[in-house]
């Protein structure tokens, strides 16, 4: 892998780590998962297997290392490798999707479902939830769906804008 692409995912997930952190647990100390956004932008910048294997151990582990949910550092690990091979396969089977948008705001609602169902199905798995299932997955990730819909979208403008000025070429 070009190791440009790897700094700019390192720098994606760096920015994760940020808004992962800012944001507070609610629910049972389940958190908004800011941390997909740039995951996805990552992934959406260079849709390469690899990539996706590094964006999702790399965010696994972050992400591991600032929940707020009782017992939930393995399945944030699980989640996030899972969800980014998902979001790869995604990723891949709509490269010739014409409204590159519509295209990364879609993937950004289906890739936070996904997470947050294997977030939660896994955590309840390994140390149960403090909350019912069908309360965290109404309460929390339907709205972190929504969110990153626009989070996404707003890292991906300022990212292909931030990678235009730099002249970095993204198909290397």
């Amino acid at each position: 892998m070009n190791l440009r692409k790897n700094i700019l995912t390192a720098l994606l997930v760096a920015i994760g780590y940020v808004l992962h952190q800012i944001v507070p647990g609610t629910i049972g100390g389940m958190k908004m998962d800011m941390m997909l956004a740039v995951l996805f932008v990552s992934l959406l910048i260079n849709p390469k297997f690899k990539n996706a294997i590094l964006t999702g151990i790399l965010g696994g582990i972050v992400t591991a290392m600032t929940t707020t949910f009782p017992g939930g550092q393995i399945p944030s690990i699980i989640e996030k490798i899972i969800t980014c091979i998902a979001v790869y396969l995604m990723i891949k089977g709509t490269e010739k999707v014409s409204h590159k948008n519509i295209r990364a705001g879609v993937i950004a609602f289906v890739g936070t479902i996904i997470s947050g169902t294997i977030f939660l199905g896994s955590a309840s798995f390994m140390a149960g939830l403090p909350a019912p299932f069908v309360l965290l997955f109404t309460s929390i990730v339907i709205p972190t769906s929504i969110t990153n819909i626009f989070v996404t979208l707003i890292i991906y403008k300022v990212v292909k804008i931030a990678i235009k000025a730099t002249r970095f070429n993204a198909a290397d």
